[in-house]
């Protein structure tokens, strides 16, 4: 698709150069490897990466695309157009102007820009100096977390939408227990809801989640209703605020240590687990996570309830909530190959253009046993070509 494009939805004007001129020269031994891929794929998987060297066991035979959403890397951009796999930045807002938030990869070496998202009203105009533009787009085009934009325009004026099937429980109306980051039915109506705006389906790829959440909760009956903190977000009275996410990998070497296993729910299709929190798991968990008690520093994110002094841990754990400390169930909802395989049937179903996970980082991919199953997932979802 060639560009000369307007968009509404947005409040700013858009210059996408991809740090041109900002240097000279080419990082890779071949100088070919610095164009930009030109290769078209019918079927799109498309990984985001947040940084470090993951990159190198990723399945070149299968990504088409890598959003780098970490520090710029040379050798990545080398070595995914050695494969004829497309490597894209992101944007950033600055002062009400779109720019990518860029190191210098040199003029006309990055394929294209991707955007998050933009403010709800306006115009914008697209100037474009590279051959690609997608948008990630939230899970249903019905205005989540206040994202109220004109979608099909956008899609009309772009290559294809990313969207972001997870995070669903961002607003919680109904009631405040813990629930499925991506549960099937939600999923699968998201995207109805973009074709019957009138999208052509084969501009939609599927994201899917490699991580879950966890939740502490304030009350615990049964698998399913583990009542959460009321955490509000945009109008709803409780959010996944409520938990912290839990990449996949971190997640397979608990579940079998849970109290129930992998337990499976048929309505949602997807599995979760139960743990509890004791004392003696919450010190050394607490030790984990914030080191030792003498550094003085802030702990990070939800078992940060405390701030370490010479008093060490004891006056740690006597900071933290009783919540946390009374023998806390925790509810951990999560994807896993059996869920994202269904949920693979929705490209077949729907005429997807492919599939995509935030993020590639959240995988061990030093244990063949731990990608394998991942794996023959992706394998499921080329069969859908």
């Amino acid at each position: 698709m060639r560009w000369s494009l307007e968009l509404v939805q947005a409040l700013v004007v858009l210059v996408l150069w991809v740090c041109s001129g900002s240097g000279t020269g080419c990082p890779c031994s071949d100088r070919a490897l610095c164009e930009p891929v030109t290769v078209e794929h019918e079927f799109e998987v498309f990984v985001f990466d947040v940084g470090g060297k993951d990159w190198k066991y990723y399945d070149w035979f299968k990504v088409t695309t890598i959003a780098a959403f970490g520090p710029y890397d040379p050798e990545l951009l080398c070595y995914a157009h050695a494969n004829q796999v497309r490597v894209v930045l992101r944007a950033g807002m600055l002062e009400g102007t779109i720019y990518p938030e860029c190191h210098w990869v040199g003029e006309g070496q990055m394929n294209h820009l991707i955007i998050i998202w933009k403010p709800p009203t306006g115009s914008v105009t697209v100037q474009m100096a590279t051959n690609w533009v997608t948008f990630n787009v939230p899970w249903s085009p019905d205005c989540i977390d206040g994202r109220c934009y004109d979608f099909l325009r956008i899609a009309n004026s772009s290559d294809f939408l990313f969207v972001m099937s997870y995070d669903m429980q961002s607003q919680m109306w109904d009631n405040c227990f813990a629930k499925a980051n991506a549960p099937y039915y939600q999923t699968l109506s998201g995207y109805s809801a973009y074709i019957n705006l009138g999208i052509d389906s084969r501009k939609l790829v599927l994201g899917v989640p490699w991580y879950g959440y966890d939740y502490p909760c304030t009350q615990f009956f049964e698998t399913g209703r583990c009542v959460l903190e009321k955490i509000p977000f945009r109008g709803a009275p409780c959010s996944n605020a409520a938990g912290r996410q839990v990449p996949y990998k971190e997640i397979v070497q608990h579940v079998h240590k849970s109290i129930t296993g992998r337990y499976w729910d048929d309505e949602q299709k997807v599995p979760s687990y139960i743990y509890m929190i004791d004392l003696e798991l919450l010190l050394l968990r607490s030790r984990y996570l914030c080191g030792r008690a003498a550094e003085n520093r802030v702990c990070a994110r939800k078992w940060s309830f405390c701030r370490w002094s010479g008093d060490g841990v004891g006056e740690a754990l006597r900071k933290l909530p009783a919540v946390a400390v009374n023998n806390t169930f925790h509810e951990v909802w999560y994807d896993d190959p059996q869920s994202i395989s269904i949920k693979s049937a929705i490209m077949k179903k729907l005429r997807l253009r492919g599939i995509g996970m935030w993020n590639g980082n959240m995988l061990n991919y030093s244990d063949d046993h731990f990608i394998f199953p991942l794996s023959c997932a992706l394998e499921h979802f080329q069969l859908f070509q």
